[in-house]
């Protein structure tokens, strides 16, 4: 029976008892076996003690929910919405108070929108682990893991819990996360590895003993949450808020001051304007940001591209510099023996016999399953071969050994990178034709595998080599053509030769200019950036070299995406502006990326760039209809005020005014967007320049109207202020058809979100116009001489924004010609 005492037991005290057990002490008391648990068992035992997950202590839904009564922006809500109830202005306070439980309740569900996005996601990136259970291996999700089970743990992997190690040679652990220390800690039978400790080299079974909150990790470490860092676009999105709070502070504090010289009503004034800022204050900037991330995040996800830190999605759409891998990404990682070539002495099936006794088929390794599956096919006996001990490949010795006990006695036998083995064999290697054949298989895009074994006195001999294949994905050359004409340049980045890195680039349409790491990393960084700018790709690459590679790029001002899979990968996933970890990724890499692919290839990189560049449009286009739309309402209204001595709106038709465009402005994220061309960075230069031009223009549209009003309409006060709140909200929403595209308003269709969502609102102030909802009525007469007015002013505003943009472009490709000039200059100088 399972003891309940062991697994319950306290963490510190657990592992100390558990390094004091012997393995079958321990196994005992756990009540495992050499068969692992039977899953029944597992079963019981999962119930029993919950699943091999770190709690997660939530928010309560309804704090959080008050949370968003409490702040800048609510206070001045509230504030408003008392001195409505202080002026028995019941009306005025129930639409505030409206106003603030509506930014309160689209807040907060857009959030728990967003959590729940981000919690499938996490879901979708969970660790999974090898478990014996009923004497079969098998992969299961590591939150299914109880004590009692055995697992098997390798390179690159994070450990899924509490392990005490009871078979192999050795693991180098990197246990940084939990202790501080830098260095990897090596780890033999009997001793015990702590869960979210990294595998940096070996491979081990082990037994687990503590799962979940048992766990070391679970009772000292805090919960490391998905990290939400701003990216650079949204810190200038948030900048731009900070400017308009701060313009519109500025304006209402004029009005302000001129009303009280006025000697006008001190709370009407201040009532107006605290609802003047609010409706000018972009509240609905945080929702409008997390919502868009959180859809995005979504429509990535089902491309088999999901993003563990939402800001990469930004950081994508600027990318102009790829450097993927080549194996498995270019190629199609499905690799066979295409060659196998005998050194003196040896035969063909010699060298198959040594490289399968070499290989362990459950690992998974692929290289081991061709070099199995071909010893199969050739009908090569291994039967009577026993393995005794077998090292895993690591990333330093580039090869794995095996000691084996065969008929004729006790030998080993290693495989490997064919230098790795060339200096394994000490005598007799330079007569083996290793250099000639690796070089003759690279012309055929072939990688080269050496294979040796120990004679009879325990001397090592070069057997052979065996050439392997991996032919480029079928879907690459069209790929990467694309990525091209996109403004993105890829460059290969790989392990291999250099010949067979040239061959598989010319294969897929990639440039030949394909370099050693050799030829830049000791040069000082501005001819190494220099190199690596022109070459297309690198070749014998180490996890290092890629690390400098986005460390020099980023230097030079790209925006770098790069791939790995990698525990050793992981510092250059974590240092480029867009890691991505491909399919079949280490844990390791996966954790340190800020994309994990889930399918194979270049293409699902390609659609996360598209997908990327269409919500970077969107969030440009609110950025651009934000900033226009609060210099158009503020300008006017407070020159009306300072100029004319003429409220054009009321406080409750601001109020409205914010409470439809909130309303509206969400369906943003769900609108079609076109992907750029180019790499999509942010402009700010276009940004204020084109918003300021659109909010001039719409302050000059709006007195231009406001004029007809008095001059030839004749209209009373209270009708003219009804019909200046309608043209406002009309306009105002016309506007995001303006924003959304450099185009005219017609070059894509919006969405039927948005279409729905603007119509929708603008109806609503329609009716509430006509009929008098709040406000003095206006009659259907003067509300379709608004939207006639709103209707030519946006034609003709979107063909000077058409116009502008253009004059935008037109500069800033000149400018660019000048920079690259004078860097030529400077250069030569």
């Amino acid at each position: 029976m399972f003891v309940e005492k062991e697994t319950t037991m306290n963490p510190i005290t657990g592992a100390d008892e558990a390094k004091k057990k012997s393995v079958s002490d321990l196994m005992d008391s756990l009540s495992s076996s050499g068969r692992g648990l039977s899953a029944s068992e597992a079963e019981a035992r999962l119930q029993q003690y919950g699943p091999n997950e770190i709690i997660e202590k939530k928010i309560n839904p309804f704090i959080k929910f008050l949370g968003y009564f409490w702040g800048t922006i609510p206070w001045m809500i509230e504030a408003a919405a008392i001195l409505s109830a202080k002026l028995n202005r019941w009306d005025d306070f129930a639409i505030i108070f409206l106003l603030l439980l509506m930014n309160g309740v689209v807040g907060f569900w857009q959030e728990h929108k967003a959590d729940n996005a981000i919690e499938l996601l996490k879901k979708r990136l969970a660790p999974s682990a090898r478990v014996l259970r009923d004497g079969k291996w098998n992969a299961l999700p590591a939150s299914r893991l109880v004590p009692g089970d055995l697992v098997r743990i390798r390179l690159g992997e994070i450990v899924p819990a509490d392990l005490k190690l009871i078979e192999g040679d050795f693991l180098q652990v990197d246990e940084s996360a939990l202790t501080g220390e830098s260095l990897p800690v090596e780890k033999k039978v009997s001793e015990v590895a702590f869960s979210g400790s990294i595998v940096r080299q070996g491979e081990m079974t082990a037994l687990v003993f503590a799962t979940g909150m048992n766990t070391y990790f679970g009772r000292t470490a805090k919960l490391v949450e998905l990290a939400r860092t701003q990216s650079h676009f949204q810190k200038a999105v948030v900048k731009i808020g900070d400017y308009l709070i701060i313009l519109a502070v500025a304006l209402v504090t004029l009005v302000f001051i001129v009303a009280t010289l006025r000697h006008e009503s001190f709370l009407h004034t201040l009532q107006f304007a605290l609802v003047l800022i609010v409706a000018a204050i972009p509240a609905a900037l945080p929702a409008v940001l997390s919502v868009t991330m959180a859809v995005g995040a979504m429509q990535l996800a089902k491309k088999e591209a999901i993003v563990s830190r939402l800001a990469a999605i930004e950081e994508m759409a600027g990318v102009d510099v790829l450097c993927s891998d080549k194996t498995g990404t270019i190629t199609q990682n499905a690799i066979t023996v295409a060659e196998v070539v005998p050194f003196e002495g040896f035969t063909k099936k010699d060298v198959l016999l040594y490289g399968t006794l070499a290989s362990r088929e459950e690992n998974g390794d692929l290289i081991d399953i061709a070099i199995i599956k071909k010893s199969k096919d050739e009908q090569i006996e291994s039967g009577s071969y026993k393995l005794d001990k077998f090292k895993p490949f690591d990333p330093v010795s580039k090869r794995t050994q095996a000691e084996i006990d065969g008929p004729q006695g006790r030998f080993m036998a290693a495989k490997g990178a064919p230098q790795a083995i060339s200096s394994l064999v000490a005598e007799g290697a330079e007569n083996a034709p290793v250099d000639k054949n690796v070089k003759l298989f690279a012309t055929k895009g072939y990688r080269a595998l050496g294979v040796a074994g120990t004679n009879s006195k325990g001397a090592w001999r070069y057997v052979g080599l065996i050439a392997l294949q991996d032919p480029p994905r079928e879907d690459s050359a069209q790929t990467i053509k694309t990525a091209q004409s996109l403004g993105v340049r890829i460059k290969m980045v790989t392990g291999d030769h250099v010949a067979i890195a040239k061959e598989i680039a010319r294969l897929v349409g990639l440039g030949t200019n394909i370099l050693p790491a050799s030829n830049f990393i000791d040069k000082p960084d501005e001819e190494a950036t220099d190199i690596i700018e022109k070459a297309d790709g690198f070749a014998q690459v180490f996890p290092e070299h890629k690390f400098k590679i986005v460390e020099l790029l980023s230097a030079r001002g790209h925006i770098v995406g790069m791939t790995g899979d990698g525990v050793n990968d992981a510092p250059a996933l974590k240092k480029a502006d867009a890691g991505i970890a491909v399919s079949g990724a280490t844990d390791a890499a996966k954790s340190a990326a800020a994309i994990v692919l889930t399918r194979p290839g270049l293409s699902v990189i390609i659609d996360a760039i598209e997908e990327s560049r269409k919500i970077f449009q969107r969030m440009n286009s609110y950025a651009i209809y934000r900033i226009a739309e609060t210099i158009r309402v503020l300008f006017f209204i407070t020159l009306s005020i300072v100029i004319f001595n003429f409220y054009p709106v009321t406080a409750i038709m601001i109020v409205l005014l914010a409470l439809l465009n909130d309303f509206a402005i969400m369906s943003i994220a769900y609108d079609k967007a076109m992907y750029a061309q180019k790499p999509s960075r942010w402009d700010m230069t276009s940004v204020l320049g084109m918003a300021t031009f659109l909010g001039l223009v719409g302050t000059i549209s709006s007195f231009l109207f406001f004029s007809i009003g008095i001059s030839l309409l004749h209209l009373t006060q209270d009708v003219l202020q009804s019909m200046m709140y309608l043209k406002l909200s009309v306009a105002g929403h016309f506007l995001i058809f303006i924003t959304r595209t450099k185009g005219h308003f017609w070059s894509y269709r919006p969405s039927n979100i948005l279409l729905a969502a603007v119509l929708g609102t603008q109806i609503v102030a329609t009716i509430i116009a006509v009929y008098g909802l709040l406000i003095p009525p206006i009659g259907w007469s003067l509300a379709l001489f608004v939207w006639a007015y709103a209707m030519v002013a946006f034609v003709l505003t979107d063909f000077a924004k058409v116009f502008l943009f253009k004059r935008f472009e037109r500069d800033m490709i000149i400018l660019e010609k000048d920079a690259i000039a004078v860097e030529k200059e400077v250069k030569k100088f």
